[in-house]
């Protein structure tokens, strides 16, 4: 009988040359939040050639649970683009709407633990560069959607998860249990995992990896196997609603809500900070008014808060949403708020980081592992290490080291792609620990 290992050395071979293919594919072919249509298409058709059991679109995500959709005419659209460049009009059909959300699974041969991976699929809304130094550019592999880019690895990410389904269809008569490779829309703005989890997407799972390229895994051939310190993260719209007025001949006769939505942004940026833990809070965008000689009648603050613990950042959305209400007050006008997400803090779980860490190291291909180091900011995946270990299972999110050219979201962001097979053969190494 063939052992694991030797099948694994094999497949390894076998799927190691698509992975940069992979990547590159998904690198020029970006789409952001709820509008990955061809990029679940490509995963889908993948997985069900392979005899995964998918649960696509709204089998795979609770529609009430979805924020910041897309307008249905930017929806159509990017359907519309995804089947002209190369989508199955079935596959896309099923994501109408915007369900751009899937889930494969793998039983195995034998009864035992649930292991799931969870790789997240969209892009972000920036526009790549076309300097000449760039190396998606100059390779012709640069983003062909104007303002969108994949400029945080979620292309290698989607990569990894189409390999690792790969390998483990040959590995399957050696695992016992059953792996689940969880594919997530919607990771940048924090609002993917929610719609997933209500939708089951954990139901029966014990075991829970997630991954990134970068982050503070800085150089090929690093990896740290369990971050932690997660931000707990907040993110509202604030919309202000005033009265229009000629601001030369009748100005008493308005009400200015870009003063309003000012004055918030002030107070919001001078909230005290907090005493037991890092606490943060950043209006990123200010959107106000119609004409110069008008006084504005609408203004939107997009705000997002940040906190060591879920704790810490409740104080800021509280201290935000005061500050909010009575900036309106101050200059009577009506404040409604958006609530778009609001993500929990957390850990990886120790025992599990550490066995990850035994496991890459006895990989030569990993010349630096670390078991755990603070992640410094919100990550969506923190939504579903929540629900794990509340449900008495164990979850790890791992770093894996990449050069990069320049810095997460990034216009020129790149990564080295030789860091893809050590990952590949990480998670394939850690699904034959877990379920062998």
């Amino acid at each position: 009988m063939t052992t694991p290992a030797a099948i694994l050395h094999d497949q390894l071979a076998a799927v190691t040359p698509r992975l940069a293919a992979w990547r590159r594919d998904l690198h020029s072919h970006p789409e952001t939040a709820w509008t990955e249509f061809r990029t679940a298409a490509l995963v889908a058709r993948h997985v069900l050639d392979l005899g995964y059991t998918v649960r696509l679109g709204r089998q795979a995500l609770d529609p009430a649970c979805i924020t910041s959709l897309p307008d249905e005419h930017a929806l159509r659209a990017a359907q519309d683009r995804a089947l002209r460049e190369g989508a199955e009009p079935e596959l896309v059909a099923r994501m109408d709407g915007g369900c751009t959300a899937l889930w494969a699974d793998l039983p195995c041969t034998a009864p035992g633990p649930r292991l799931a991976f969870r790789f997240d699929m969209d892009a972000n809304t920036l526009q790549e560069s076309v300097e000449p130094g760039h190396r998606p550019h100059n390779e012709g592999f640069a983003s062909r959607h104007p303002g969108c880019m994949h400029a945080c690895g979620h292309d290698g990410h989607t990569a990894l998860g189409l390999g690792l389904a790969s390998l483990l269809v040959h590995l399957r008569e050696h695992l016992r249990g059953g792996v689940r490779l969880i594919f997530q829309p919607a990771e940048e703005g924090g609002c993917g995992a929610r719609p997933m989890l209500k939708a089951g997407a954990l139901d029966g799972v014990d075991y829970l990896v997630g991954l990134h390229i970068g982050i503070h895994a800085r150089h090929t051939g690093s990896v740290i196997c369990g971050a932690t310190g997660f931000l707990a993260s907040s993110g509202f719209d604030v919309r202000y609603t005033g009265e229009p007025a000629h601001a030369g001949l009748a100005p008493h006769e308005g009400r200015n809500a870009l003063l309003a939505a000012c004055s918030a942004a002030l107070g919001m940026h001078a909230i005290s900070r907090h005493g037991d833990g890092c606490s943060r809070v950043n209006v990123g965008q200010l959107q106000a008014g119609q004409a110069r000689n008008v006084i504005p009648d609408s203004a939107v603050l997009k705000v997002e808060t940040r906190g060591a613990s879920t704790e810490i950042n409740g104080f800021m959305i509280r201290e935000a949403l005061r500050v909010a209400g009575a900036a309106g007050d101050m200059w009577n006008c009506a404040c409604d708020i958006l609530p778009l997400k609001e993500l929990p803090g957390g850990s990886s779980d120790p025992e599990m980081s550490a066995r990850i860490a035994r496991i890459a190291r006895s990989m030569p291909l990993f010349t630096s592992v670390v078991q755990g180091e603070d992640f410094g900011a919100a990550e969506d995946f923190t939504v579903l290490l929540e629900a794990i270990q509340q449900a008495g299972g164990q979850g790890a999110y791992i770093q894996l080291g990449a050069e990069r050219a320049a810095g997460h979201h990034s216009d020129r962001f790149d990564f080295d792609e030789s860091a893809l097979p050590p990952g590949l053969e990480l998670l394939a190494r850690i699904a034959l620990d877990y379920l062998s």
